[in-house]
């Protein structure tokens, strides 16, 4: 069972697929070739069949780890009785074709001193389920089982022999690199290599290195964000970047599967796909920080998933997707993995794409408009795709929904689902307007007041002075602190400002916020879970849009301190300030950065 906690990771990508490093230089979690593949390390989930690729000083040593400035470059770095060494992790991104061939550089250098470092490659292929077979041959190893295969490549120069020691150990390979200060070596691990290992030169693995540098800092540079958060917004940006799949533009929610909401409990889901709510958020702001290209490659993603107009029990679009756009996620349980230190049991897929989320269509349609007041103009096709969506929504809006929590409990009239219809309605008439489409605008407006009505007679709930989850109950919901984003009410209102004090009351413990209460609003799960870290950056927002700014000032302050080591953030976070849930979640780092510009802007003005 790993002991290794959710927080004690960075990550490294190409822009196709993600890994995970933990602070020890261990890679306990790595798919390929695309985020939602099958699993090749995965000790994350079951230390002993999960697979790793550890590079670590052979004695006992202290470790610390930074990203190399500006960059998705990491860096760990030891410190022992012998010397100071460093592993530098980084994946050279990828074009925008698909690919089969991805490459984990890890440069190895002693700093001070003398440092001998151990090397373990270990991969467990296809979730642990497929067996091969390890072999050392000239310039490094080979890892083979049918239908795939790793090369090992070494990075040396020539004569370097006495540098290294190498065995096989059943499926694994072991290395040893001793080094004195100044040295440096490593190791490259390559997926779909269509070549044996070869003896890659020091001086090319070094401006490979500075090639994959110079890469994140000429995007990150395209960044117009220049306010009071800078560092932390910067590394939002890059880890959104990271979590998105270059072929078609799809950000996945997170680029790992089965890490618990509570540890021991079974509220462990499979992330590695793409949420149309997820990442049509990203759009406004990818477009906050002037990343107009990402948020136009999201908004084509998009269009084409509602073109296609089949997306089953949840109308012309469904709820999410895989990485290519297609939508078969049958969930299922791999029951020979322990799960993430015993949590069980662990999933692969998720039965979420068949539920009805009404949300989704207001966050899309939102997006849409995000995007047109960007210029980024909606075509004819994509219009007349859009009016066909909003003629299902007009059919289907006022029927109960599992909601954007994705409950298992049974479908509720949950408030949120309204609020994001009257979105979709009210947008969709504003471009309407703006670009004389045609359109039945007065439908549409019939469909968005009456939304509207019904939200104010059956969700208000008069002792509670608040809006509440939904309209057979007094529960409240955290996800109705972006009411206030959408224009619904004006953010100032009585009735929003009773509502937020109601939130606060309920909610909210310091700067934390749960999503909802799930002992009073069974959401059809057993146990409990931790704050929403979405929901507690919303709450920032919604404070900041309120005009109390001395409260949300202090509320994010307080919530960067739960950022790990390197400024990541999983879905939740536990009553000891343990991250938990799947990591690094885009959702988390999305509402950070909505948060930041809109209280930075506030605090300006």
């Amino acid at each position: 069972m790993t002991e290794t906690t959710i927080a004690e990771h960075a990550l490294i990508g190409d822009l196709q697929t993600a890994a995970l490093v933990t602070t020890d230089g261990s890679i306990d979690w790595f798919c390929a070739p695309r985020f939602d593949s099958a699993s090749v390390f995965g000790a994350l989930l079951d230390d002993e069949r999960g697979g790793r690729f550890r590079v670590r000083p052979a004695g006992a040593c202290a470790s610390s780890q930074m990203y190399h400035p500006d960059t998705a470059v990491l860096i760990t770095r030891f410190s022992g009785p012998d010397g100071i060494g460093e592993v530098v992790d980084f994946m050279p991104p990828c074009g925008d074709a698909p690919a089969k061939r991805h490459r984990i550089a890890r440069l190895v250098r002693c700093v001070r001193g003398r440092m001998t470092f151990d090397v373990l490659v270990a991969p467990r292929f296809d979730y642990g389920r497929r067996p091969h077979r390890a072999m050392l041959v000239k310039n490094g190893a080979v890892f083979t089982a049918p239908g795939m295969s790793l090369v090992l490549h070494a990075v040396r120069e020539p004569g370097d022999e006495q540098l290294a020691e190498a065995r096989v150990e059943g499926e694994d390979v072991h290395l040893r690199i001793a080094l004195d200060a100044g040295q440096v070596r490593g190791v490259v691990l390559e997926t779909g290599a269509d070549a044996p290992p070869r003896e890659i030169g020091v001086a090319e693995f070094t401006a490979l290195f500075e090639s994959t540098v110079d890469w994140w800092r000429t995007w990150l540079a395209r960044s117009s964000y220049r306010g009071r958060w800078r560092e932390i917004v910067d590394r939002s940006a890059i880890t959104l970047k990271l979590l998105t799949y270059a072929p078609t533009g799809g950000l996945v929610a997170a680029p790992t599967l089965g890490l618990p909401e509570q540890i021991g409990g079974e509220r462990n889901w499979d992330y590695r796909y793409t949420w149309v709510r997820d990442a049509s958020f990203s759009v406004s702001a990818l477009l906050a920080l002037g990343f107009a290209e990402e948020a136009a490659r999201f908004g084509n993603w998009l269009g084409d998933r509602i073109r296609e107009g089949d997306g089953g029990a949840s109308g012309p679009l469904a709820v999410l997707y895989r990485v290519d756009g297609t939508s078969d996620l049958r969930e299922e349980r791999l029951a020979h993995w322990s799960g993430h230190r015993g949590s069980s049991p662990v999933r692969i897929g998720n039965a979420a794409s068949g539920q009805l989320q009404l949300d989704i269509y207001g966050e899309a349609l939102d997006s849409v408009f995000a995007a047109d007041r960007a210029g980024f103009e909606l075509p004819h096709q994509g219009w007349t795709a859009l009016r066909a969506a909003l003629d299902w929504l007009g059919d289907h809006w006022d029927q109960p929904e599992e909601g954007i929590w994705e409950t298992r409990g049974g479908r509720k009239r949950f408030t949120y689902g309204r609020l994001m219809s009257w979105v979709a309605f009210d947008r969709a008439i504003r471009l309407a307007d703006t670009h004389g489409r045609p359109a039945p605008v007065e439908d549409w407006t019939w469909q968005r007041d009456s939304i509207h009505s019904q939200i104010l007679s059956r969700s208000w709930h008069r002792t509670r002075n608040a809006f509440v989850q939904h309209d057979t109950g007094d529960e409240l919901d955290a996800a109705l602190l972006r009411m206030p984003r959408t224009g619904f009410l004006p953010p100032k209102d009585p009735l929003w400002l009773s509502t937020l004090d109601a939130i606060k009351a309920d909610l909210v413990t310091d700067s934390l916020v749960y999503r909802y209460d799930p002992v009073s609003s069974p959401d059809g799960l057993a146990g409990g879970e931790g704050t929403f870290s979405l929901c507690s950056f919303d709450y920032v927002d919604a404070l900041t849009r309120a005009g109390r700014l001395e409260e949300a000032r202090t509320a994010f302050e307080k919530m960067l301190t739960y950022a790990n080591h390197v400024g990541l953030y999983a879905e939740e976070i536990a009553p000891t300030g343990e991250q938990l849930g799947n990591f690094p979640q885009a959702f988390t780092h999305l509402a950070l950065i909505d948060a930041a510009v809109t209280l930075d802007a506030a605090l300006d003005r």
